[in-house]
Formats: C-alpha cells, sequence, structure tokens
C-alpha cells in the first residue's frame, strides 16, 4: 500500500480523498495555488506546496509543478480527482514513467475512451449499444446532409474531442443542417483544438443513464449499479438518483452484465463510469469517463463501498476481493449539487462565505470544502457542496431531502439552493417522470 499521496486537485473532491487516504493510514500532500492558500484540503493535509498563481493552467494544470511537488514530497502516488488533468492521458503516461502510481486507468485506455468516436467503436466492436449515427467523423455538409437523410431527422452533432455541451448543435430539418454543421465544428475548434465532429439521432425524451465499474488488474470487474443524471442544464448535471426511478432490477443486470463483459475485454482497470441515454426500454451508450464522477456519492450510500478508497487499493495493485453476487442495493439516494451561481440567471457569484450551516441527522451526507469565512475564488468551477440523502425508499429519501435542503445555509454568496428547493417539489421530479430536456423547460418557466 501506498505511503503518501499527491491529491492533484482542490476543492470537495480533494477533501473527500484526503479523507480516503487518512482512513487507510495514508499521509496526503495537497497541492494547491495561490487563490487555495486557506483552502480546507489545504488545511487538513499532511503536506501541501504551492504550485502556481490562479489561473488553472499556471497551477491545477501544470503537470511539471505537479510532478515536481510529488518528486519533492516522497509521494508514491498521485490521485487527479475529477476535472482539471483526471482524464489526460498525457499526464496519466508521466506519472508512471516518473516513478509515480497513477490513481486511474492506465493512459491508454484514458486517450481512447477521451476520443468519443474510437470509443464508440470500441464499444460496437464489444457488442454494447450505440445511438444510431455516424461510424466516423463527419467530413463535410455534403457527407452530413446524406447521413442525416438515412438517420432521420432530428440528428445532433457533436465533437468528437470534448464534452460539457461544447461543440454540440441540434439540426431539425435539412434546412438548417449546414450552419448547425458549421458552428459545431467552429465551437470544438475553439474549445477542444479540433474541429471534427460526428452525427448521432437526437432522442426526444431520453433519460441519462450511467453505470459504476470497478476493475483490478487481475481481470476482475464488477458493476455498482446505475445512477439517473437526467436532471441537467446545457449539459451540466444538476441533481442524480441512485437508483433510477425508469428502471427495475431485471435491467440493470442485465446492462451491468453487458458492460462488465465489454471491459473485462478491454483490460480495463480501476474506476469508470459508462454513460447511456435511455428511452422506450432500449439503452444508447454515449460515452465513458475514465475518472471518479462528481456524483460516485450516491452510489456510495446505495452501495456502502467507499469508491475513493477501492481506486486507491486497485492502483497499488490489490484484488477487488469480491464478486458481482457480493454487491447488494439498499435503498435510494440523491444527490443535489450546489454551486455558487445565482439560482435564477445562473451567474456566477464568487465572494466570502459569511454562514456556513451544514444539514445532518439519519442519511444525510454533505461532501463541501466551505466553511464560514471561506473566500469562494472566481477562477474555477462554481461547485461549492454536494448534499446526499439516502432513504429505505425513494419517498423517504425526497421527504428527508427537502428537510435538509431546508436547514442548509450558505450566506454571504448566491447559491442555487433555492432551485434545488424548487426542483423538489415539483409532481414531475416526486413522480420520477422526467427527462434529460426536463430542466430547460422548468428553468424557463422561472419563479412560480
Amino acid at each position: 500500500m501506498f505511503d503518501k499521496v499527491l491529491i492533484a486537485n482542490r476543492g470537495e473532491i480533494a477533501l473527500r480523498i484526503h479523507r480516503a487516504c487518512q482512513e487507510m493510514g495514508i499521509r496526503t500532500v495537497a497541492v494547491h495555488s495561490t487563490a487555495d492558500a486557506n483552502a480546507m484540503h489545504v488545511r487538513l493535509a499532511d503536506e501541501s506546496v504551492c504550485i502556481g498563481p490562479p489561473p488553472a493552467r499556471d497551477s491545477y494544470l501544470n503537470i511539471a509543478a505537479i510532478l515536481s511537488a510529488a518528486a519533492i514530497t516522497g509521494a508514491d502516488a498521485i490521485h487527479p480527482g475529477y476535472g482539471f488533468l483526471s482524464e489526460n492521458a498525457e499526464f496519466a503516461q508521466m506519472v508512471e514513467e516518473h516513478g509515480f502510481s497513477f490513481i486511474g486507468p492506465s493512459p491508454e485506455h484514458i486517450r481512447m475512451m477521451g476520443d468519443k468516436i474510437a470509443a464508440k467503436a470500441a464499444m460496437r466492436r464489444l457488442g454494447v449499444p450505440l445511438v444510431p449515427g455516424s461510424a466516423g467523423p463527419v467530413e463535410s455538409e455534403e457527407i452530413g446532409l446524406q447521413l442525416a437523410k438515412e438517420i432521420g431527422y432530428p440528428v445532433l452533432i457533436k465533437a468528437a474531442a470534448g464534452g460539457g455541451g461544447r461543440g454540440m448543435k441540434v439540426a431539425r430539418e435539412a434546412e438548417g443542417f449546414t450552419e448547425a454543421y458549421r458552428i459545431a465544428r467552429a465551437e470544438a475548434k475553439a474549445a477542444f483544438g479540433n474541429d471534427q465532429v460526428y452525427m448521432e439521432k437526437y432522442l426526444e425524451r431520453p433519460r441519462h443513464i450511467e453505470l459504476q465499474v470497478l476493475a483490478d488488474n487481475h481481470g476482475n470487474v464488477v458493476h455498482f449499479g446505475e445512477r439517473d443524471c437526467s436532471l441537467q442544464r446545457r449539459h451540466q448535471k444538476l441533481v442524480e438518483e441512485a437508483g433510477s426511478p425508469a428502471l427495475n432490477r431485471e435491467q440493470r443486470d442485465e446492462m451491468g452484465a453487458r458492460v462488465t463483459a465489454a471491459l473485462r475485454e478491454l483490460g480495463y482497470r480501476n474506476a469508470g463510469t459508462l454513460e447511456f441515454l435511455y428511452e422506450d426500454g432500449k439503452f444508447y451508450f454515449i460515452e465513458m469517463n475514465t475518472r471518479l464522477q462528481v456524483e460516485h456519492p450516491v452510489t456510495e450510500m446505495v452501495c456502502g463501498i467507499d469508491l475513493v478508497r477501492e481506486q486507491i487499493r486497485l492502483a497499488a495493485g490489490a484484488p477487488l476481493g469480491y464478486e458481482q453476487e457480493h454487491i447488494r442495493f439498499l435503498g435510494h439516494a440523491i444527490e443535489c449539487r450546489i454551486t455558487a451561481e445565482d439560482p435564477d440567471s445562473f451567474m456566477p457569484t464568487p465572494g466570502t462565505v459569511h454562514t456556513y450551516h451544514a444539514p445532518g441527522g439519519l442519511g444525510v451526507r454533505v461532501d463541501s470544502a466551505l466553511y464560514s469565512g471561506y473566500s469562494v475564488p472566481p477562477y474555477y468551477d462554481s461547485l461549492v457542496a454536494k448534499l446526499i440523502v439516502h432513504g429505505i425508499t425513494r419517498n423517504e429519501c425526497l421527504m428527508r431531502l427537502r428537510r435538509a435542503l431546508d436547514e442548509m445555509v450558505i450566506e454571504g454568496i448566491s447559491t442555487t439552493l433555492p432551485l434545488h428547493r424548487r426542483i423538489m417539489a415539483e409532481p414531475d421530479f416526486v413522480n420520477g417522470d422526467y427527462s434529460i430536456h426536463w430542466l430547460e423547460r422548468f428553468v424557463a418557466r422561472g419563479k412560480p
């Protein structure tokens, strides 16, 4: 097992990794920008190293600085968390070339799954269902128009090298295809330095379902059930559930078996999440995230498994030590992502938190690096807390979540807490009747 782990991240995920290491008897090194000198993970880590000024490109994306910090502190391994360098194959490769263990998948698998076209080709070969679409990049408008006719409108044009909704446009008819295609390529080039796009059928009311997997270095792969991440705004998740109100046990078992078989054949290792669109009883693979997910706590709540601890164990070469039949799913969990944003305009609201009070009680968990007096910097992602609640039934979970949202206090900055309170009272959400397009329409309606 490792003696010391460097945490190449910040905020709540850096604190989450630190806590797992502490419980395993592993010392931690926090790296930080000058803007995060007083961050909670920096205060609690055994050691800390400043790696640069506030801009992420000069600090949290500075590979040389992070590797130097690992070397001077004598770290054995580096955990990238999520975001920043977590899915950077070059970083993973350099970590290993410099003699450190990378707590994540192999550089080869990160590289493969980071290219959505290559990922889809691999999954097609392994028998995982895909959304009908192009087999590779769509190199011209003429080819795209012909493909769109074959697939059937509406079609979705997507950047091959990115995500987060950038380089993604919908064409509902042939007349609007050319403009959508050109804009998607321009956005892809600007955001990712790669203007390649591909196409797929646009589904009208799909849900976003993902499956959490773990794999060791000995050919063992298990899944931890599904998460429903359909409540999204501009392709960014706001609320996640485990399990999905739309699935039953048979569907979970069927897709879980297919996914684990595919990853076993691929030789995958460590944690990963396969994301699907789900509509009319059918699953369609869209991408794989080769890292820990923001929403991993809902899976932990229903399975009782510490996924970060497992990541560290597997990176150290330990076997899983259990099989699929040993994993049990108990109850229901929901996570609310609380961001430092105006709940109506979604404009970022950095500033000083004057008062912070986390809710408590049975089945309530808060993953946050906030504290009273903390200044939320303007340089990074606006996520400031994740409220995760568990209940034996979905209804119990909802009632507990409403109570916890009412108890939670963050003053000094605007947050999306009011929006989450509104969502939890909506009949559609209470009934589990929503798709990936629901939240956009709900937000557009404004306050009741």
